[in-house]
């Protein structure tokens, strides 16, 4: 009943809305927003995809990007369906009600968290890169490198996490955008300039290592969580169609270039950042390293607010800014911990993009577009499609989710 009264209670409120006029973020600043949602810490991770699967992963690089985009346009439709859907969220109980809302919320703050784990682990492997062979002495206990340097992040991180109006924050991680670009020009850079060359050939495919492959690039493509948020920021909401596509090329040309240029450099040895594999002593590595290592300060406080915020609405800590910074603390020793507990970056990103990814950018969007519209309209071959793609969907999800907490398992 719940469903059916939301989409009884739909477009007629929305067309007394005049979007153009209202407040809000220009289409050059949308597609920023977006672009910087879209293009993340999985840049560096697209060369050892395409090593994994071989050159046949390009094509299902162009395919996931087609697919998501797709599904993206499912959530705007679904934020059609009832003029106070603001998040994603929202959309889950338009669909289904509370449990709509809370599988939603539930999948988003893990893929967060696991997200804010591997920026720890990210800062830690080319902090070791740029300083090989250091341990530490904290108490007469030695720890090694890789663990000091994610320890050492942390604490450097933890002063933004205490903050809860993020808005600065979040105008500094627009430098995101600018950050993937001078990271795949270095890389460019150190194949062309610094020696590395590019005379690797590949290989065309690997069944065995699809599975990873097409994991990575859900998790690249994993920006559905934002993409309501962002709508709804804009001045003119029926132009985010357009930015869509915009931002989906522009990310799927940034990454397709990255993966090309790092398997004919490095070929199979290439590592699941790509940033370890370059010279060391070169202006082009340290550039790519040092700007690498400056996305998780702008973007860690950012990925885990959502989760500090929903712990401290509830009741007993709601308003009590003590309780505020410990939660906020304590979030962040856990994240150490699993970060020190699985240091793998490449397997931990495929199981977040199989498990997590997948199942926001892919399967929920499908799945709730489906049930918001099912008495409303005749879908035709559009059912045939979202059909096939949950297909796809789940295929991806049981494959990659198997194959890297396998993976994950073996290196412990």
């Amino acid at each position: 009943m719940e469903t059916e009264t939301y989409k009884k209670e739909t477009m007629e409120s929305q067309s007394n809305l005049p979007e153009q006029t209202q407040k809000g973020a220009t289409f050059l600043r949308t597609c920023f927003n977006g672009i910087n949602a879209l293009s993340g810490v999985g840049i560096l991770s697209i060369p050892y995809a395409l090593a994994e699967g071989g050159w046949f992963c390009l094509l299902l690089l162009l395919i996931m990007s087609m697919v998501c985009f797709f599904t993206g346009l499912l959530l705007r439709r679904c934020m059609d369906a009832h003029p106070r859907v603001k998040t994603y969220p929202d959309i889950g109980e338009v669909a289904f009600g509370y449990k709509g809302k809370a599988l939603i919320s539930t999948f988003m703050y893990l893929e967060l968290y696991l997200i804010a784990t591997e920026f720890l682990i990210l800062e830690g492997d080319n902090l070791e890169k740029l300083f090989p062979n250091m341990s530490f002495k904290v108490a007469g206990l030695k720890i090694g490198g890789k663990q000091g340097f994610v320890l050492f992040a942390a604490l450097a991180i933890m002063p933004t996490t205490w903050l809860r109006n993020l808005g600065v924050l979040a105008y500094v991680s627009a430098g995101g955008v600018v950050a993937s670009v001078v990271v795949v020009a270095s890389v460019a850079w150190a194949g062309a300039v610094d020696g590395v060359g590019f005379h690797e050939k590949g290989k065309l495919l690997s069944l065995a290592g699809l599975p990873t492959a097409i994991s990575l690039y859900a998790f690249s493509y994993s920006g559905h969580a934002v993409f309501p948020d962002i709508c709804t920021s804009m001045k003119d909401k029926t132009q985010f169609p357009k930015v869509l596509a915009i931002c989906f090329t522009l990310c799927t040309l940034n990454y397709g270039t990255m993966a090309v240029l790092g398997y004919l450099m490095y070929g199979g040895a290439v590592q699941s950042q790509v940033t370890l594999n370059l010279p060391l002593g070169k202006f082009s590595s340290k550039l790519a390293i040092y700007t690498t290592l400056i996305n998780p300060f702008t973007k860690y406080a950012i990925m885990t607010n959502p989760i500090s915020t929903a712990i401290e609405d509830w009741g007993p800590f709601r308003n009590s800014r003590p309780m505020s910074l410990i939660i906020r603390t304590v979030l962040l020793i856990s994240n150490i911990v699993v970060a020190l507990s699985i240091p793998f970056f490449g397997y931990l990103m495929a199981f977040i993009g199989a498990f997590l990814s997948v199942v926001v950018s892919i399967l929920l969007p499908c799945i709730c577009y489906l049930k918001i519209f099912k008495g409303s309209r005749s879908f035709g071959s559009e059912l045939v499609f979202i059909c096939g793609i949950l297909l796809l969907g789940v295929t991806v999800a049981v494959l990659g989710t198997y194959t890297s907490v396998r993976q994950i398992v073996t290196h412990l």
